[in-house]
């Protein structure tokens, strides 16, 4: 229960100190730029309001992510390695055998980052003052029903799974490679934080491309709302046409280019950078003060990936 907690707590800190990077990220890929200025575009980020959008769904549905991953994570590294008996230190096995179990625990926890996910991109694109996460759930029950809360489900799924492989993988790869003799608790704190924000990096920079597909996808669902016809014309290129992600990427590329696929992907990296490395920081305290001793426990998710 111990790591439950400590990893919905350290998601939840992530959560609120990354998502005004992650609104413009968003923003960035959305590709919003066809009719608007750069001054009317940096206005819509005039109140510090709208750069906390769309966080509510995240802060709360990431315990339970944390969880599904934790367990699927934990439980599929020693079913593939009998031998495992910490998985929080799993010195000595393949680097590939813990990319596939960050693999298996990305699709696990699809079920919550899904609805999560296309929630906090549909608050983070509407541009109707004072919009909540809730106001989205409603209109997409509206418009789609329930099942329209996992529109955009599968890239969502493919882009978790590679990208938790790449990250549980980027993370033990970097203890490994900083792990010195005789370790003070200073450089083991300075390890897990440039560790974390490494793994973050990594993580991204794996699956950015899938990333902004996805945004633009599910983007196409501003036109749901009627007030919002002509930001959904003006994210789709001025077609209320609905594409798939494999037209939505021919699309972009044939447009704008490979650079378009990466749009974003700096300021994504800053923030994957220090989320990462004050998540696991939080973690690591939570769980030195949660457990009691030789409890074993798991590592945490990036809030948001």
């Amino acid at each position: 229960m111990s790591d439950f907690w400590a990893g919905y707590l350290s998601g939840a800190l992530g959560i609120v100190i990354g998502n005004p990077l992650d609104v413009i990220k968003v923003r960035l890929q959305a590709g919003n730029r066809t009719d608007a200025s750069t001054t009317s575009h940096l206005s819509r980020f005039e109140k510090a309001s709208s750069l906390v959008r769309g966080a509510a769904a995240p802060i709360l549905g990431y315990g339970a992510l944390n969880a599904i991953l934790f367990v699927a994570y934990n439980r599929t590294l020693k079913s593939i390695d009998s031998s495992i008996t910490d998985t929080t230190n799993p010195d000595g096995v393949s680097l590939s055998k813990i990319w596939i179990a960050g693999a298996v625990g990305g699709m696990a926890s699809w079920t919550v980052s899904s609805p999560t996910e296309f929630i906090k991109c549909r608050a983070q694109l509407d541009s109707r003052p004072e919009v909540s996460s809730w106001t989205v759930v409603k209109d997409i029950y509206r418009h789609r029903g329930w099942r329209g809360l996992y529109y955009g489900g599968s890239i969502t799924g493919a882009r978790d799974a590679i990208g938790y492989g790449f990250y549980f993988w980027s993370y033990e790869l970097c203890k490994r490679l900083m792990t010195t003799e005789n370790e003070s608790s200073n450089q083991a704190t300075l390890k897990v934080l440039l560790c974390g924000g490494i793994a973050g990096i990594v993580t991204w920079g794996s699956v950015f491309p899938l990333d902004m597909v996805k945004t633009r996808l599910q983007a196409q669902t501003m036109h749901d709302h009627v007030g919002e016809a002509a930001e959904g014309r003006a994210l789709l290129g001025r077609s209320r046409r609905t594409l798939n992600s494999f037209q939505i990427a021919r699309e972009v590329y044939r447009a704008e280019g490979v650079r378009a696929f990466y749009r974003g992907l700096g300021i994504c990296s800053i923030r994957a950078f220090i989320v990462n490395a004050v998540q696991w920081a939080a973690y690591e305290w939570l769980m030195k003060a949660l457990s009691s001793p030789g409890v074993a426990h798991g590592v945490p998710a990036e809030g948001g990936i």
